[in-house]
């Protein structure tokens, strides 16, 4: 099965001292409903962030659900992003679907900001996690 929602509010942030970068999606305009929080290091990992499987991108959704490199495919179609999650990750996300299809309904310049800075979050990490098809 596949989870659809529409996103309301489509928001990037880079953190100014350089720890992280996300780029997020949220049902509703104030940033709350069903979210997707993708979320990467601004520097290379450290030793231990490699020892917990933290070396790559996040994802984090409502409730707090957090998981580490199971994002498999993001494809951004004009406005529809379609994301493949590996199913090893539902229990920590609190999901029961590991395919997401999000309709982007924000402006056109949040759009534009969110796909660049989620092509970038997506390929920060360790080989072996990064998704296996990013098309943004």
């Amino acid at each position: 099965m596949t989870y659809r929602f529409t996103a309301r509010a489509a928001r990037t942030e880079i953190d100014p001292d350089g720890y992280f970068t996300e780029a997020a999606l949220a049902e509703r305009e104030d940033g709350s409903g069903f979210i997707l929080m993708f979320m990467a290091g601004e520097e290379e990992p450290d030793d231990q962030e490699v020892a917990l499987g933290m070396d790559t991108h996040c994802l984090v959704t409502a409730g707090q659900g957090t998981a580490y490199g199971y994002v498999r495919e993001a494809v951004l179609t004009g406005n529809v992003l379609r994301v493949s999650l590996n199913p090893e990750a539902l229990e920590d996300l609190r999901l029961s679907d590991n395919e997401i299809e999000a309709v982007i309904d924000a402006p056109a310049d949040d759009v534009a900001l969110f796909r660049e800075v989620l092509a970038q979050v997506l390929a920060y990490g360790r080989a072996d996690a990064v998704p296996t098809r990013v098309a943004v």
